[in-house]
């Protein structure tokens, strides 16, 4: 069996070679160079890249068997995540490696803004010994506005809080009671831009947060303010800071991110009062490790068919250990559910009962929309991109639970509409400590059987003879019927028979039965591939 292929475009800590194991063809490109890039993507299943190479729709199309791109950091600036989604790329980066190094880098730069580090450290080193002229000031005891209390802010603010400064922060998206058991006070950001001493940010850059901190925020602030940014370029307005700094109203900065990077011409570069680092928030030696331990693995994941929790382009969220097993069941649900519908249905329910449902079983959803999907469409389907498919071809989806499941502990049901408006429906669920997948409704009959790799599902009407019929036609194609289960609704009735084969039947064959047995429909499953 080929290896997945691994492409590295950009140098990573030798420990996310270490983290991918034995089990890929390791490759590597310079990402940076375009032409290279492209030429080598044709067979690639996973990219590894920092921020430098550009992952964008002309990356996507040439990369027809990508499966996953992965961002070795937070931002994912460089990746074009729409597209990916619609390609059925997962996204993945790591959202925690850097929170450290930026925290400190944010401590630093306010430190170094607070007391004039740099110019003091050039004028030493021309020869210049003027101490009068760099007098500084403390933290201790100065009040501090934190921009965004998420993982970096909340950081930032702690190691702040041993300063003995005072914190407040902005952040419409946090409790209250939540920052109060941080030591941290909630104010909005006109009181927290007139409060501060120091202010820091800490968001992320979007629509809603692009100039946030502009002309008018810089004119309410104290004149002694030092403003650090480590977060994103272009939440803080540089012409409005150059201003206030060259007017006096804002005293110094630290800034370590640009609104266009790389940036090595602003104007704030020719202040003295501003100190200016080139993005090196996760530029330590353990955050680049964290990120590519934390990115390889999520790539041994996706590669292996497993939904990465922390997927940028993923619904299903945290996944407890006790619905995991159900994944890879409800996936082969979707599959058959697709095979009994003759294609892809109108609307399907995602039905879960039982202990699980304490749980967060959205993904659930997104499995059995995989394998609805699976059979039925060209290309890559995936976590990523199936609940797109459903919208562009308007299938509606509900995912409802039930915390009662009558005759089991716990059961996945995917219950839906054929095109004509027929019902269709099929129910499994796992069976002792080692969660023995079993298929045990269809279409409303009673079964029980272990979905493998070939099934035929035979609706007719119940009279002696057809276990004989259906057995001889599948001997004369020297099919083996490795096990079989009748229901029906009452003798004489209408019957449901499933076969497990040990080879796949051909539609031919299946018309055969279909005649022999005068059947009213013979659907194949074939979950082998």
């Amino acid at each position: 069996m080929t290896e997945p292929v691994v492409l590295i475009a950009e140098e990573l800590s030798p420990a996310t070679v270490d983290a991918l194991g034995p089990d890929f063809d390791i490759r590597h490109c310079n990402g940076t160079d375009r032409a290279e890039l492209l030429a080598v993507l044709a067979d690639v299943d996973a990219l590894l890249v920092r921020s430098a190479t550009k992952v964008d729709a002309e990356v996507l199309a040439v990369a027809a068997r990508l499966k996953v791109v992965a961002r070795a950091g937070v931002g994912l600036d460089n990746v074009d995540v729409r597209a990916a989604t619609q390609s059925g790329v997962m996204v993945v980066n790591a959202p925690t490696s850097n929170i450290v190094s930026a925290a400190e880098l944010t401590v630093g730069l306010m430190l170094a803004a607070a007391r004039h580090l740099v110019p003091a450290n050039v004028a030493l080193k021309q020869g210049e010994w003027k101490r009068s002229r760099y007098n500084g000031t403390e933290l201790y005891e100065k009040t501090v506005g934190v921009v965004g209390l998420g993982r970096i802010g909340v950081l930032v603010a702690q190691r702040l809080s041993a300063f003995g400064m005072r914190v407040i922060a902005y952040d419409p998206y946090v409790q209250a009671g939540r920052a109060a058991q941080m030591g941290v006070r909630l104010v909005s950001l006109e009181d927290l831009m007139a409060e501060s001493d120091f202010v820091t940010v800490h968001l992320p850059k979007t629509p809603e947060t692009a100039g946030l901190i502009g002309d008018e925020q810089l004119h309410k602030v104290k004149p002694h303010l030092v403003l650090v940014n480590a977060a994103r370029g272009g939440i803080v307005d540089e012409r409005a800071l150059f201003d206030a700094l060259v007017d006096g109203r804002v005293a110094a900065a630290g800034l370590d991110v640009y609104a266009v990077e790389p940036c090595t011409d602003s104007p704030l570069f020719g202040l003295d009062n501003v100190v200016a680092t080139p993005h090196l928030g996760a530029s330590t030696d353990e955050a680049q490790e964290k990120a590519g331990i934390a990115v390889a693995r999520s790539v041994r994941l996706a590669l292996s068919g497993e939904l990465v929790p922390d997927a940028v382009n993923v619904q299903g969220g945290v996944i407890a250990e006790d619905v995991r097993p159900g994944i890879p069941l409800t996936e082969k649900l979707g599959r058959i559910f697709s095979a009994l519908a003759g294609g892809i249905a109108q609307q399907l329910d995602v039905e879960v009962r039982g202990e699980i449902t304490q749980h967060d079983v959205k993904v659930l959803e997104l499995a059995a929309l995989k394998g609805v999907f699976h059979d039925v469409v060209e290309g890559q389907v995936s976590y990523v991109n199936a609940p797109l498919l459903a919208v562009e071809r308007g299938l509606e989806v509900r995912l409802l639970t039930e915390a009662e499941s009558e005759d089991h502990r716990n059961l996945v049901t995917l219950r839906g509409t054929r095109a004509d408006g027929s019902a269709v429906s099929v129910s499994g669920t796992l069976i002792g400590i080692n969660h023995r997948e079993r298929i045990v409704e269809i279409d409303g009959y009673d079964i029980d059987v272990e979905p493998t790799d070939y099934l035929a599902v035979i609706t007719y009407v119940d009279r002696p003879g057809m276990v004989g019929v259906v057995g001889q036609v599948l001997g004369q194609a020297q099919i083996n019927i490795a096990g079989m289960q009748v229901s029906r609704d009452s003798a004489g009735g209408r019957a449901l028979v499933v076969l497990a084969v040990d080879s796949a039947v051909s539609p031919q064959v299946a018309e055969q039965v279909r005649r022999a047995m005068d059947a009213s429909t013979v659907r194949l499953v074939d979950l082998s591939g």
